[in-house]
């Protein structure tokens, strides 16, 4: 028997031509997680749907059907969307990429839903990214159960904000031993109050979660951080 979901929350992550004039869709829902949709006729001339169906914007979505890609009945937009820019732009990218590899389909994550609406309302209210993006890669590996304490070592040890220290995914923080990436106890405690104020602290948070999501993320890159890596450069 088909399956129906009405009127539920979500942004659409990625979509591509499917068929002469369709969308496959994917998409991020409060209550059903990451989602395969198929938008059939979106591409014609005369359909509204592909100019709803776009990243960053809040949007209600029914669907029907069962198995990995269902059919979309309605999308209608709610107002308040975003226009991210330049920068911004390639963030919220990132963040849709990192959901996309990340999220298994059909796992519903309220809580991370409604960070990363909060992460893209921040996105355009900042030029200065890097807490955000940072707060929400935390905010993704608690949610998937892949983030250890930052503030306690992994033996149940206090933390000396002055002391250097390595983190092992799978098991926590470590005394630090050459030659595994150092970070200061500092860095570390910031991290875990989300406190990204200051300078040494983003700079080592940084290559600690870029360290982190590649151990989950396996052997492939993810395309927009190489962009923004690229971009930075110029």
């Amino acid at each position: 028997m088909s399956e129906r979901t009405d009127l539920e929350a979500a942004y659409v992550l990625h979509s591509r031509p499917w068929r002469e004039t369709s969308l496959i869709v994917d998409v991020l829902s409060r209550h059903h997680g990451r989602v395969g949709l198929v938008a059939r006729g979106a591409r014609r001339p005369h359909s509204g749907l592909k100019a709803r169906l776009i990243p960053f914007q809040p949007l209600t979505l029914s669907w029907f059907g069962k198995g990995a890609l269902r059919t979309l009945h309605d999308a209608e937009w709610q107002g308040g969307g975003l226009l991210l820019r330049g920068h911004a732009l390639m963030c919220g990218f990132y963040l849709n990429e990192l959901l996309l590899r990340l999220l298994a389909e059909g796992d519903a994550h309220e809580l991370l839903f409604d960070r990363y609406a909060g992460a893209l309302v921040d996105l355009q209210a900042t030029t200065d990214v890097e807490p955000v993006l940072r707060r929400f890669e935390l905010d993704l590996l608690s949610e998937l159960g892949y983030a250890q304490p930052l503030a306690h070592r992994a033996d149940g040890g206090d933390i000396d904000p002055a002391r250097r220290y390595t983190f092992q995914p799978g098991v926590g923080v470590l005394v630090h031993s050459p030659p595994d990436p150092a970070y200061l106890g500092k860095t570390l405690l910031d991290l875990a109050a989300g406190n990204l104020d200051d300078a040494t602290t983003r700079a080592e948070g940084k290559l600690l979660m870029r360290a982190l999501l590649s151990h989950y993320l396996g052997d492939k890159p993810l395309a927009t951080r190489q962009l923004l890596l690229d971009l930075h450069k110029l």
